[in-house]
């Protein structure tokens, strides 16, 4: 009689997990849809902004979300991605990833039909979409204003990181741009790593400093993103060489700041993060609902911010 017993409370406790897993489920008995968000780096401002502004809109949503960070390793993002497409994840966003490294990963996803969306990443064959901004376009604002604050002349330092695929098309433009002008020559181009980018960048630029100690041997840095505009700038005005102006990508509130406040940097161009995730979800929403994206590349409008509306 107690074997009896026993055996209808297990039953009984089979029964109660079985609800409450699916207590999991959405309103309408759906399963809870699970979105995996990759990247390498989450220590990034700008980054970290786009992962959180995405996590909160899939809450309102009603869906779960995991965040992986690899910190900069993308060998280790490519074996965490197979590890999220054999849990059967409903979707995957990569933020601020080369997705060409990552190409056999999205062949994976898309053979089990799970849709690989980019958030300020690249976009190839084989993924739903990606949202950024349009790289190509802040790169020449950002460039023609430095160009006209220095009066078309003079050396410039380069900072960059070009595995970034959005970096990567700001400095390709740059390249382009300068072919146009013959009397700006680049002293240096140096690549800026990341986690650190803040103090990696002002560490450099100091070298770069000893190294040209002539007033007028430098005249501006063109920086790929805010960080290192940030980096550059502190090292500049730490050195007193108050000549030399910076200018940035991202619009991020410490570079905002120290425009307001009249230091080497001088702009920025603002872009729209979280009006990037919204891009991007609203892009999934319409794929769980059996439609289809919009676009395979999506921009969200990007500012450029100078002294002159850094206060707005």
């Amino acid at each position: 009689m107690k074997r009896i017993v026993t055996l209808a409370t297990v039953v009984l406790m089979v029964m109660v997990l079985a609800v409450g897993c699916a207590g999991k489920s959405g309103d309408d008995g759906t399963k809870t849809k699970t979105i995996s968000i990759l990247t390498p780096y989450l220590s990034s401002v700008t980054t970290n902004e786009m992962v959180e502004s995405l996590k909160n809109q899939a809450k309102e949503k009603g869906w779960k979300t995991e965040v992986i960070d690899t910190k900069s390793d993308i060998g280790q993002l490519a074996s965490r991605m197979e590890d999220v497409i054999m849990k059967k994840v409903d979707a995957i966003v990569l933020v601020s990833t080369d997705p060409n490294q990552l190409k056999e990963q999205i062949e994976r996803a898309a053979s089990k039909n799970i849709p690989v969306f980019g958030c300020d990443s690249g976009y190839i064959e084989g993924m739903a979409m990606n949202a950024t901004s349009d790289n190509a376009a802040m790169s020449k604002m950002m460039s023609d204003y430095l160009f006209e604050k220095i009066g078309d002349k003079g050396n410039i330092v380069v900072l960059t990181h070009r595995p970034h695929p959005g970096v990567l098309k700001r400095s390709q433009t740059l390249d382009e741009i300068l072919k146009e002008h013959k009397d700006i020559n680049v002293l240096t181009e140096q690549q800026v790593q990341v986690p650190g980018p803040i103090e990696n960048a002002r560490k450099q630029m100091e070298s770069i400093l000893l190294a040209n100690k002539d007033e007028n041997s430098i005249t501006a840095v063109w920086a790929g993103w805010d960080e290192p505009a940030i980096g550059a700038a502190q090292a500049i005005e730490a050195a007193g060489r108050s000549n030399i102006i910076v200018a940035g990508i991202d619009g991020n509130s410490q570079a905002i700041e120290m425009i307001k406040q009249g230091t080497p940097l001088k702009a920025t161009v603002k872009q729209n993060f979280s009006g990037m995730a919204e891009i991007v979800i609203g892009q999934i929403d319409r794929v769980f609902g059996g439609g289809e994206v919009e676009k395979t590349e999506m921009y969200a409008q990007a500012t450029l911010i100078t002294q002159e509306n850094a206060g707005q």
